[in-house]
């Protein structure tokens, strides 16, 4: 599949999407906890072979189901990295970034307006990320993503073209034919608990 050719409704990505989470939420409610706790732990030496030096990295705060990227954020703050969250001013507003300087600390985060989900305070300054963790709903071998639907991370991801991102997933997020817009942006690569997929060709001219 050509990424950026391909077009397809938003009633068929609807469908998918609801498909994908049903698929994801049975398979992490299935894992033993004990297991699911040292799941992305430490990022493995393909992804980290795509880390500039001094980076800052985007991460997220993983919502019901997401794959969990918070132990990355430790990691890459305890090397040295400037580590950042979204921020919204509130739900009409662009994603940006702001520095998380503290991730064992969830005191230092407020509920930002989507569902509440942790985000630094206004006060926190503005980062713009050299290498992004994505969440997903799907992916594909190609380098494909399927988000929220919010589109929130393909227009940062098209204004921001330097930035390198990399998705998170469980396994069972892997699918077949993800439909394809204009606007979605690829990933460079994906990272699951057993699998590193990539690095795909450069992410915006994979998009191109």
């Amino acid at each position: 599949m050509e990424h950026g050719v391909d077009s397809t409704s938003a009633d068929t990505k609807a469908k998918l999407r609801k498909k994908l989470r049903a698929r994801r939420n049975a398979h992490v409610a299935g894992l033993d906890p004990r297991v699911r706790s040292l799941m992305f732990m430490r990022p493995p030496s393909p992804v980290m072979a795509l880390i500039p030096q001094n980076a800052v990295i985007g991460v997220y705060l993983a919502g019901a189901g997401e794959a969990p990227a918070t132990a990355y954020a430790r990691h890459f703050h305890e090397a040295g990295h400037r580590v950042a969250l979204p921020w919204f001013a509130d739900r009409s507003a662009a994603m940006t970034f702001r520095e998380w300087t503290t991730p064992w600390v969830d005191e230092t985060l407020v509920p930002g307006p989507w569902q509440g989900i942790a985000q630094p305070g206004a006060d926190a300054g503005e980062l713009v990320p050299d290498v992004l963790f994505v969440p997903l709903v799907g992916f594909d071998e190609d380098g494909g993503r399927l988000g929220q639907g919010g589109g929130h991370y393909d227009r940062w991801l098209a204004a921001n073209p330097h930035a390198i991102p990399i998705g998170m997933a469980w396994d069972c997020q892997l699918a077949t034919d993800l439909p394809v817009e204009a606007h979605d942006r690829p990933l460079r690569a994906v990272v699951t608990p057993t699998r590193f997929y990539g690095p795909f060709e450069d992410s915006q001219e994979h998009a191109a």
